[in-house]
């Protein structure tokens, strides 16, 4: 039998599982459309392009698939500089929790009619606010989507106060 690989504390998953899973959601977050997604070799020269770092096109590959299991932080400041990501999201799970939120958002917000929807609904009452949400949920619902989480942990409402049901 090989060598297991230490399990964290929390989750019970190991750390390079984690970092391949996060990685490989940076990358589909950064090129939504697979297919225009840049081959590893191709992103590796992206990223020294832009961060003026090394890394190898075999390198990326290895991290994306699990393989490599030794990552320098060197390499993970020039992963996280190309990205727009802490260090700490590839080690961190509050930390890549919450920055999984802002990179949904980010994603949402790349189509034109989720932008035009929440540039309409700026300056409505919290009531029409929350029957939008409503409708929305109702919409998501219809389609089998997930609802998730529909809002600040105040309830949603932007006001400051809880929603009553």
């Amino acid at each position: 039998m090989g060598t297991s690989e230490p399990e964290l504390p929390s989750g019970g998953r190991s750390l390079s599982r984690k970092l391949q899973q996060r990685l490989n959601e940076l990358i589909a977050t950064h090129y939504p459309d697979e297919r225009k997604r840049p081959g590893y070799a191709r992103l590796a020269k992206e990223i020294c392009e832009v961060t003026g770092g090394a890394i190898s096109g075999t390198y990326l590959w290895e991290l994306a698939t699990g393989k490599k299991r030794n990552v320098t932080l060197e390499q993970l400041d020039i992963l996280a500089t190309f990205f727009g990501v802490p260090p700490e999201y590839f080690l961190n799970d509050e930390v890549a929790e919450r920055v999984t939120a802002q990179l949904a958002l980010a994603s949402a917000l790349r189509d034109v009619r989720v932008r035009n929807l929440a540039m309409r609904a700026e300056g409505l009452s919290p009531a029409s606010l929350d029957a939008l949400l409503t409708m929305v949920n109702e919409a998501r619902r219809i389609q089998q989507l997930p609802t998730g989480d529909t809002g600040a942990a105040d309830g949603g409402r932007s006001d400051g106060t809880a929603a009553t049901a």
